[in-house]
């Protein structure tokens, strides 16, 4: 493909991508990295570094840890792609996160300074956590129903409590979330009516759904004391499945997010449709390219989140 034909988005990561020594390398090999790190080690007066390459899964696992920890790599990693590969940055049209992602394509994109992200996201972790424990809740992965069937599930459940379809990750897999005596039953019920497989998530509470409120309501406070510009180039927010561009519009998206559904591949697709034909996955994992490959497996999907991976792909451009 010749380069002045591409179209380019980046996307990132959610959390349940972390895992320990992401980022490692990147911080020992480039100093761009280390300056990240060491800001949000500075911003959040702990060794965020020190959990990400040393620390215990479990520790890496909580909410509040991993929410800044995936931030802060994808930003890592963004910033020794910025400076040290050949790929021209003008060429990123749009930027798309996955939930806590979204936090880091506003910051590659200049909504937010990286400062403020990683307080916010620590917060919104926090948050996250409190409701959980006030709440107790659950999520599962429904694989191989339709969108609308796995919604018309939710619907009969939910004279029963609260239940919903919160992530739709691709066609045919769509995260329900909600109450965790309501979420077996739908799970059952999913089964019955023909789901591949049902899987719960290891997740700590029913994230994305109304259990989520309390953990928006606060959010929402902390979004209105914090600076938003207009981005650079337009975010895909993932309530709605369309561009953001106005700082009040950024702040409203991000805190009714908690507790929407995110609506991933309908994002992706959009980004499709707006003729965007190369996507660089930038953080920890290979989610994103696994959900590319079942959204569209034409589109061209390169991933970094190691050394290898991103000296690999230079040697492909």
């Amino acid at each position: 493909m010749v380069e002045n034909l591409r179209k380019t988005a980046l996307l990132f990561p959610g959390q349940g991508a972390q895992y320990t020594g992401m980022g490692k390398d990147f911080y020992e090999q480039y100093k761009e990295a280390r300056e990240v790190f060491n800001k949000a080690n500075e911003v959040l007066g702990f060794d965020l570094s020190a959990l990400c390459f040393h620390g215990k899964q479990e520790e890496l696992n909580k909410t509040s840890i991993c929410q800044p920890a995936i931030l802060v790599t994808s930003i890592a990693i963004l910033e020794v792609f910025k400076k040290n590969s050949s790929i021209q940055m003008d060429t990123c049209r749009a930027a798309c996160g996955l939930s806590l992602g979204e936090y880091t394509a506003h910051v590659a994109v200049g909504s937010m300074t990286f400062m403020d992200a990683v307080r916010l996201v620590y917060k919104r972790g926090l948050f996250m956590q409190e409701a959980c424990n006030a709440n107790p809740g659950g999520m599962a992965s429904v694989i191989g129903l339709e969108d609308e069937k796995v919604e018309q599930i939710c619907n009969e459940m939910k004279s029963l409590g609260i239940i919903c379809a919160a992530n739709y990750n691709s066609p045919g897999q769509v995260v329900i979330s909600g109450e965790k005596t309501i979420l077996e039953k739908a799970s059952l019920l999913a089964k019955e009516r023909g789901a591949r497989m049902v899987v719960p998530l290891k997740v700590d509470g029913a994230f994305h759904s109304e259990l989520m409120n309390p953990a928006s309501s606060k959010l929402s406070r902390e979004l209105e004391l914090t600076p938003i510009s207009k981005p650079t180039i337009p975010v895909v927010a993932n309530i709605h499945a369309q561009y953001v561009r106005e700082p009040e519009e950024i702040k409203i998206s991000l805190a009714k997010q908690l507790n929407s559904p995110v609506r991933w591949h309908q994002s992706v697709s959009m980004l499709i449709r707006d003729g965007f034909n190369q996507f660089y996955e930038i953080g920890p994992g290979k989610s994103l390219s696994g959900l590319m490959k079942r959204i569209d497996s034409t589109q061209e999907i390169k991933n970094i989140d190691t050394v290898e991976a991103f000296k690999n792909m230079g040697k492909s451009i």
